[in-house]
């Protein structure tokens, strides 16, 4: 590692504080993606800021109709909570395949977000249960929250507060999971509110994103078979040693079959 400061703020507005007082100053929230990025020299923060003693920042409540949930809520304990499993059974149950016991129990909400990894689960989820992330300055939109692959709609010195998301009248989240790191080769989280679907589509491509011809599909018939005759264009997609674009093109459409059945 390089040589930096650490701070380890007690409230939001010290840490915001911190932030906007050092342009190379960087966030730590779970350290699943961060720790390792240092230890492998690919960053070089002046100071790194700790939001574990933030408390304010962690905690699950049910409001609105739905579930809001704090940036510093461990994966473990979003499948776990109760409000949770009963408003939104299916985030619980997404939260419940995110990594492993140890990744569930350091890693955090905001943190992924923050991060939008490609292969991460929950920017699927925000898409899918039409989220609204809160930060120290303003709310933001899901639709509008994720921009490409590790970036977001956040400005350098915001901080992630919590985020709400929408009950749907019936949701799954499906996952075709790397076998070692239990990341989504290809996840899909199909959401029905009334008459309209949300099909949110994460580990195919650059940035997890909505399958547009599957929602309209679905939306005027809610069976799986209602998107077998749609086609994924794999030109945009991910090609790696894990899987060619052609083959996530096939995941695709199978993970949202999957979830729609298991909407049933």
């Amino acid at each position: 590692m390089y040589a930096f400061e650490y701070k380890r703020p007690a409230s939001l507005a010290e840490a915001a504080q911190l932030l906007s007082g050092d342009d190379e100053a960087k966030l730590v929230a779970g350290g699943q993606t961060f720790i390792p990025t240092l230890k492998q020299r690919l960053a070089q923060p002046s100071t790194v800021i700790d939001l574990g003693a933030i408390g304010e920042l962690a905690g699950i409540r049910e409001e609105a109709g739905g579930v809001t949930i704090g940036a510093m809520t461990r994966h473990g304990q979003v499948a776990s909570n109760d409000v949770v499993r009963r408003v939104i059974p299916s985030l619980a149950g997404m939260a419940e395949v995110i990594g492993d016991p140890q990744v569930r129990n350091l890693g955090t909400l905001g943190g992924s977000i923050a991060n939008n990894d490609p292969a991460a689960d929950y920017p699927g989820a925000l898409l899918a249960l039409q989220a609204t992330i809160r930060t120290n300055k303003r709310e933001i939109a899901a639709d509008d929250f994720l921009t490409g692959m590790f970036d977001t709609a956040l400005e350098a010195d915001e901080i992630i507060k919590e985020v709400h998301f929408k009950k749907p009248d019936v949701g799954h989240y499906e996952k075709f999971r790397n076998p070692a790191s239990r990341y989504a080769i290809v996840g899909a989280y199909v959401t029905r509110y009334g008459g309209t679907v949300r099909v949110a589509i994460t580990g195919a491509g650059a940035c997890a994103h909505r399958w547009s011809a599957a929602e309209s599909a679905l939306g005027g018939n809610f069976a799986a078979d209602a998107v077998a005759g749609l086609t994924v264009d794999a030109g945009d997609l991910n090609s790696d040693i894990h899987a060619s674009a052609d083959y996530r093109a096939h995941l695709v459409k199978v993970m949202t079959q999957r979830a729609v059945k298991a909407c049933a």
